[in-house]
């Protein structure tokens, strides 16, 4: 059973090769995909801005405007008109955002939340608005419904500007951060409002107060710190004008004021400070929040071009790696196919040739009949495993000449043995003969006749040393002999010829070249049939003119062999093997197939109908002295 044939070395590199190629491929597409991924994330971030920021942004100005145009209302019970003006221009705000705001698909699960949260403090804006006009809430109730409203929106702020980059995000969180000072500066504005209607500050609305200031004072602080020199400068110059200093004191009045005293005389001028402070702090918060939102779309494209200049980068590399991977891939199947070509070449086709010239030649082989294995390689364990090949190529043409010469020289033994036997029959048969011509006792001649057919069969077998040796026996004929007297000469040279029964031939002769080797053929196959059939039984000889010559059929009644042993036969005689040594128990079958294959004879075994052997000579229509007619 041949061995099972794995998968070709090409699949083999593939595999090998595929392992880092997918690695360093996975990898750059994992370094793309982050850093790309980060500059896309820029972009969805300004159009975030520009979507939700900026309408949310607006959102908080008009409500900051509303929740002092309500504490004013609800201290002075004027500015209906002014009010009803300010909460249309905030459903506006409002109604605007939403729009926008429905129409974002791309955005985070945290700033989902923050935008749910934000739609819920909205809706509860028509019932801060009802508790303003139907009833008497109190000041700071009201500042902190309108304080929840924009405290959402910040923290929606919050959820957008988680940008990949630091330097931008610390920047666009230090403008959030100011947004919420400004944010506290109008909830301070409303209760500076109230501190003036009434005259005083309850303890309740200076702590609230207090708070509101140290937040937005710790806000610009720490927002300050974070801003770059840009967007840090109007912010400075606004901390050290007067206006600043001016609210400043006003908080820090407000803030140290006892319950029962009443307001200083600077507290007229409180209204107008906070004014003016609020126009600079609006018009510094919208030019940050310009700047920062201009700053996003350059960093993203940035982000993008570094990623595309190193994305492009890493590509070729990864194509480069690819392409060197399969040109190697490549060069080194083509040196092993190379290299199996030409060990099949030796194996199959240059030393089978030597070995058959070998039979009948046994010289040296010359170089230009054996060249040594060239393979076009780089590789030097290829060429290692070339130069293994010529060792073993000059090893196995050693071998192969080593016993081609002890085969011609056993031949040769077997020759020299076979004439100098050939040349004692024959002198015994003269003798034998003459002998027989004397005797006139019929028990002397029945001897004699038994020792002439025992040295007639002695000579056969020294014939079968000849035709083994790939030569002629010395006895032929000249002229054509019918095939009847061929048959009958070689049922005589077999020990239990009485048992055969030669059944009466076609009237056909043979060339006298042929006469000796289908006599000495015939007789080994018929010596077979006697021999592993019954002794009582018989064997039959017949003779048929077939279309393209005359076909002997020996058929005995014997055991038989099974169809695997006469496959196995059939093929020997048919491709006519080298004589082996180790098979001498069937040297009849090695001379059967060598005198087969000299004339052209077919030699067929089959099942006989009596369930012995059945064997087929098919005899060419070239050995046959005048062509038969079939009946």
């Amino acid at each position: 059973m041949p061995p099972t044939r794995g998968r070709p070395i090409a699949i083999k590199l593939l595999i090998l090769l595929i392992v880092p190629l997918t690695s360093l491929v996975g990898l750059w597409a994992f370094a793309a995909t982050l850093t790309g991924g980060d500059g896309l994330r820029l972009l969805e971030i300004n159009d975030l801005v520009t979507n939700l920021a900026d309408p949310s942004e607006q959102i908080n100005v008009e409500l900051q405007n509303e929740r002092l145009a309500s504490v004013e209302f609800l201290t002075t019970k004027r500015g209906t008109a002014q009010l009803a003006r300010q909460r249309a221009q905030t459903d506006k705000a409002v109604a605007d955002f939403r729009k926008l705001a429905a129409d974002q698909q791309a955005i985070s699960s945290g700033m989902a939340v923050q935008l749910r949260a934000l739609y819920d403090r909205l809706d509860a804006l028509p019932a801060i608005r009802r508790q303003v006009d139907g009833g008497n809430p109190a000041p700071l109730n009201v500042i902190d419904g309108y304080s929840q409203i924009t405290d959402a929106s910040f923290r929606m702020y919050d959820a957008m500007i988680l940008m990949p980059d630091m330097t931008l995000y610390r920047q666009a969180r230090a403008v959030t951060m100011l947004g919420e000072a400004k944010d506290l500066l109008s909830r301070e504005r409303s209760i500076i409002a109230v501190v003036l209607d009434r005259g005083k500050a309850t303890t309740l609305e200076r702590r609230e107060f207090t708070g509101m200031v140290a937040t937005r004072r710790l806000l610009y602080t720490q927002a300050l710190s974070h801003l770059d020199s840009e967007l840090r400068g109007p912010y400075e110059q606004l901390v050290s004008s007067p206006a600043y200093r001016e609210f400043m004191r006003a908080e820090d009045a407000i803030m140290g004021q006892a319950t029962t005293n009443g307001l200083p005389a600077t507290a007229a001028t409180w209204p107008v400070d906070a004014s003016n402070l609020w126009t600079a702090v609006d018009r510094n918060q919208r030019q940050a929040v310009r700047e920062i939102t201009q700053r996003v779309t350059p960093t993203a494209v940035n982000v993008l071009i570094k990623i595309g200049v190193a994305g492009g980068v890493g590509l070729l590399a990864v194509l480069a790696s690819i392409l060197l991977s399969l040109r190697f891939r490549g060069r080194l199947v083509r040196e092993l196919a190379g290299l199996r070509d030409a060990a099949t070449e030796l194996a199959e086709v240059r030393l089978v040739a030597l070995v058959k010239r070998l039979r009948t030649n046994v010289g040296a082989p010359t170089p230009d009949e054996l060249p040594p294995l060239e393979v076009k390689t780089d590789t030097s364990e290829v060429l290692d495993i070339v130069q293994a090949f010529n060792n073993v190529q000059a090893t196995a043409v050693t071998a192969a000449l080593s016993q081609a010469r002890l085969r011609h020289g056993v031949s040769q033994v077997f020759v020299n043995l076979a004439r100098r036997n050939q040349t004692l029959l024959h002198r015994q048969l003269l003798q034998l003969d003459s002998m027989e011509r004397g005797a006139e006792e019929p028990e002397t001649l029945g001897d004699l006749f038994k020792l002439d057919h025992l040295t007639t069969r002695m000579r056969r077998h020294a014939e079968s040393l000849i035709i083994l040796s790939d030569q002629a026996p010395g006895r032929g004929w000249r002229n054509p002999v019918p095939i009847h007297d061929v048959l009958r000469a070689a049922v005589a040279e077999v020990e239990e010829y009485p048992r055969v029964e030669v059944l009466q031939p076609p009237p056909v002769s043979l060339v006298g070249s042929a006469v000796t080797d289908v006599a000495h053929l015939m007789a080994e196959l018929i010596e077979n049939a006697t021999l592993f059939s019954p002794p009582q039984t018989r064997v039959d000889l017949r003779t048929t003119i077939t279309p393209h010559g005359v076909t002997v059929e020996v058929e005995d009644r014997g055991l038989g062999l099974t169809r695997v042993e006469l496959d196995e036969l059939n093929t020997r005689l048919a491709e006519m093997p080298e004589f082996d040594l180790a098979q001498s128990d069937q040297l009849g079958l090695f001379v059967v197939a060598r005198l087969a294959a000299r004339n052209g004879i077919k030699v067929t075994l089959d099942v006989s109908p009596y369930g012995g052997l059945t064997a087929l000579v098919s005899l060419p229509a070239d050995l046959l002295a005048d062509q038969p007619v079939p009946a």
